[in-house]
């Protein structure tokens, strides 16, 4: 049996130095992620010169605009959360991998490998979208592999001997559905008998990205308010938790249906809403999240992010959450009536397959 695999290998603009990895999305199971592998090529004058050669796993925090910087005053945070020497090889046990195994036996000498383990309670990678113009940086949790040249891993590396690779540290969805999220919310009038009330149930809690959501309404209107109109929405809520106030919402669905309506006192009203939170609908808004960007591959919305628990949380530099937002509209006096329900939005696991063509990026 042949087995294949799909490469990518970044070279430094001093054409001394290569790397070589088989992925660059990491897998993180809440409770621990997988590791991070590779090899490292040196070209024969820097074996023989004997240069130290270290690899490093780079996290980068942005959380504000770099056209804002100003005066020395940066918006950005870069944590080493990894450091390993690679040449000259230090006597540490190491479990290759089969990719690293063959890549050894066919880059011969000069080749040495490395693995890092990235810890579980690092952040997931996300970025807020940007304007279509906008060239800067973006605001979010990024990752990347840095192999560099130095007399030391705290040396300032040069550019003509450094590459920087981007990873991504993914979760994927639960393989079990949780409890079904339903919701009942009421209401009454400080002038007027009775009450109103808004039941609301979706079909499960966890959603796969581009599937459609069934949104299960139910309205009893025991006062003697009319509504109007009903509006359900998808909210993206957004968890800077490097600031206090650094919580914000953006609604990336929604659609509003006069049908069965005025609902008159007495009357009740039931109806299925569906929406479909995707990118494609958002892709010219700025702050919405999406998952990490790779240079040249396409995105989606950020997954929801999962945490063991509360006390993990501050370290997590975004966290991700979605949730359905049903409201009534009773008309100017009346007011509004809303309910709220979570639910979760993340990727299904994938079969690892080998893949038999090699990318290469410059």
């Amino acid at each position: 049996m042949v087995v294949n695999f799909k490469v990518f290998k970044k070279v430094a603009p001093n054409n001394m130095v290569t790397l070589y990895m088989n992925r660059r999305e990491f897998v993180d199971s809440i409770t621990q992620v997988e590791p991070i592998d590779g090899i490292v090529v040196l070209d024969d004058e820097y074996v023989r010169q004997n240069r130290k050669i270290f690899v490093q796993l780079i996290c980068n925090f942005r959380y504000g605009r770099e056209d804002d910087e100003a005066m020395g005053l940066r918006f950005q945070k870069e944590l080493i959360l990894v450091s390993n020497q690679v040449y000259p090889e230090q006597k540490v046990e190491m479990q290759l991998t089969k990719m690293q195994e063959r890549l050894l036996k066919k880059l011969g000498s000069n080749a040495f490998p490395f693995v890092m383990e990235m810890p579980p309670s690092s952040p997931a990678s996300v970025v807020l979208q940007q304007r279509a113009q906008d060239e800067s940086q973006p605001c979010g949790v990024q990752y990347f592999v840095k192999v560099f040249a130095g007399e030391s891993d705290c040396d300032r590396s040069h550019r003509r001997s450094t590459i920087t690779l981007g990873i991504r540290k993914i979760q994927y969805a639960p393989t079990k559905q949780g409890i079904q999220p339903c919701t009942l919310v009421r209401k009454d009038f400080l002038l007027s008998p009775g009450e109103l009330e808004l039941e609301v149930t979706l079909d499960k809690q966890l959603y796969y990205h581009g599937e459609k959501i069934a949104i299960n309404i139910c309205v009893r209107n025991n006062s003697n308010k009319i509504v109007k109109k009903v509006k359900a929405m998808v909210q993206q809520g957004i968890d800077i938790v490097l600031f206090q106030n650094g919580q914000f919402r953006n609604t990336i669905a929604h659609s509003e249906s006069s049908e069965g309506c005025p609902l008159n006192p007495g009357s009740s009203l039931q109806k299925v809403m569906y929406l479909v939170p995707n990118l494609a609908a958002n892709c010219d808004r700025a702050g919405v999240a999406v998952e990490g960007d790779i240079k040249h591959k396409e995105t989606s919305l950020a997954s929801t992010t999962l945490i063991a628990g509360q006390d993990s949380r501050d370290a997590f530099g975004i966290i991700v959450s979605y949730a359905v937002k049903v409201k009534l509209f009773l008309g100017a006096l009346g007011g509004e009536l809303c309910a709220e329900l979570p639910f979760i939005l993340m990727h299904p696991k994938p079969s690892r397959k080998a893949q038999p063509e090699t990318e290469v990026e410059n």
